[in-house]
């Protein structure tokens, strides 16, 4: 792993001028630089997952994940590069979008399930029995498997050093939650620090995955964190007219790329926040760039 490892980038923080940051200092962690296909948070939800894998003798990654996600992207290259069979499950019928076509390139066996049977995965308590007893004939034992999204203990463990890579003294910290890692692991990380996550997802749930991802981490006493739901935009991958001309306005203004499923949501709820006084002035706010397929 540290051949790989070392072609990992060091992210870099850019700051953003008074027009976005009003009174208080912005910094922009782009931890989109990282690597061209394992970057953002998936790097660090990553890596102590291969390494648990390795020691357990696993030749397999397995995991699952909508026909466009950034973690079957980052698991499938992580597992070419690492010396991994890689199976995906993904959510919907099959398709010949460019993000799967790279995803098999890599070497990802690929299997589709309809949305209904989908959703059973997140009831299951034996996902390796319900999944052979779906594929009869498969044997996944020599799988590790991932969760959707690959938010788990380690995965936590992993995002809380982010902040080996940016000084400690910021006031707050914003991140985009879809499952609630990296959420959960910038709070473990840095208890002087008050971590925001804008949900991506409608329902008004994240708080009770963060608080559960917390306890199974034992970071049960970790309280500097908020969910905040009211940026969704209808739902995950939904949008509306205004985060769609956000987006291109801010890309225009200060050149960092953003899209509409997870980073675009996050700076818009970070502009609005500002523009309403949400942070008291000269507060030093960190907002993580996760990155993603634009």
């Amino acid at each position: 792993m540290d051949s790989f490892t070392a072609s990992i980038g060091k992210p870099s923080l850019q700051y953003l001028p008074p027009s976005f940051a009003q009174d208080c200092q912005v910094a922009v962690l782009r931890l989109d630089n990282l690597h061209p296909h394992i970057n953002g948070n998936k790097w660090f939800k990553l890596k102590y997952n291969l390494l648990q894998a390795k020691a357990e003798g696993k030749t397999t990654l397995l995991t699952f994940g909508g026909a466009y996600s950034n973690h079957l992207r980052a698991t499938a290259v992580a597992g070419h590069y690492f010396g991994f069979h890689t199976i995906g499950f993904v959510r919907g019928e099959p398709s010949q979008n460019p993000a799967l076509h790279f995803i098999k390139q890599m070497g990802m066996q690929l299997h589709y399930l309809n949305r209904s049977t989908y959703r059973q995965i997140h009831q299951c308590n034996d996902l390796r029995s319900w999944l052979e007893n779906l594929f009869p004939g498969e044997n996944f034992d020599n799988c590790y498997i991932l969760p959707e999204g690959g938010s788990n203990p380690l995965a936590v463990k992993g995002c809380a050093q982010i902040w080996r890579h940016v000084p400690t003294w910021f006031d707050y910290a914003l991140c985009a939650c879809g499952t609630g890692a990296t959420l959960a692991g910038l709070a473990a990380g840095n208890p002087s620090c008050y971590a925001l996550g804008i949900s991506v997802l409608k329902g008004g749930f994240m708080d009770t995955v963060v608080s559960h991802l917390l306890d199974q981490s034992h970071f049960p006493q970790v309280n500097n964190w908020k969910v905040i739901d009211e940026y969704h935009f209808g739902g995950y991958a939904k949008s509306k007219p205004e985060l769609v001309q956000f987006i291109a306005n801010f890309i225009e203004s200060y050149s960092i790329p953003l899209e509409p499923v997870y980073t675009g949501k996050l700076f818009f709820a970070a502009f609005d926040l500002l523009q309403k006084g949400f942070f008291p002035k000269g507060s030093k706010i960190l907002i993580l760039h996760t990155g993603g397929v634009y």
